[in-house]
């Protein structure tokens, strides 16, 4: 998500009053886009979505069906299922970051919207970070440190690392114990998913 912009959170659910409502309690701090199906979520969904809210339970594809899709498209956007459905074994090999069980107030999407925004930035500072730092240890592999010291890009790389590592600092002081398993949960996810060239 773009520090620049507010983040895009799009509402699906064929239930209109229950998407409107979501939509109106959230609009104040996100933009909001709503879909009444999960043809219409696919349509809408593209690079600018970072949160997708999703009903498991709807009459042309249902939300199982749309998380699968959205994962097979290997979109980079956090998922909540927010339904009446109560979990059963089933979930534990859906790819989905948190599971919201109706009725649910504004503060609780809100809330909800929140950590996901917030796990995907520390995962973007993350990949950001083991960039920074295969450059700078490269660099200080094959330069002598006079070099490195009088080397202006250097300069700002390392200036730029010790940035990214306090953010990340900052965010894993707000984390709890349930937001680093949904972390790691996340990563081994990524790490067994099929190559992007096969999608």
């Amino acid at each position: 998500m773009s520090k620049s912009r507010p983040a895009t959170v799009l509402v699906v659910d064929d239930e209109r009053a229950v998407a409107d409502v979501y939509a109106e309690q959230l609009q104040d701090r996100y933009t909001v886009e709503t879909a009444y199906s999960g043809e219409t979520a696919l349509s809408k969904l593209d690079a600018a979505v970072d949160v997708v809210l999703l009903d498991r339970r709807m009459p042309d594809l249902s939300g199982d069906e749309v998380l699968s899709a959205i994962r097979e498209k290997r979109h980079d956007t956090r998922v909540a299922m927010v339904t009446a459905v109560d979990p059963d074994f089933d979930i534990i090999e859906m790819p989905f970051d948190d599971y919201v069980i109706k009725p649910v107030s504004g503060a609780d999407l809100v809330e909800t919207v929140e950590q996901l925004l917030l796990h995907a930035d520390y995962e973007e500072r993350l990949r950001e970070c083991y960039s920074l730092t295969a450059k700078y240890a490269a660099l200080e592999a094959s330069k002598p440190p006079s070099a490195l010291a009088e080397n202006e890009e250097f300069t700002e790389l390392k200036a730029e690392l010790a940035e990214v590592r306090a953010e990340l600092d900052d965010i894993t002081d707000s984390f709890d114990a349930t937001d680093f398993e949904m972390l790691f949960r996340d990563f081994e996810t990524a790490d067994s998913a099929p190559d992007s060239t096969q999608s």
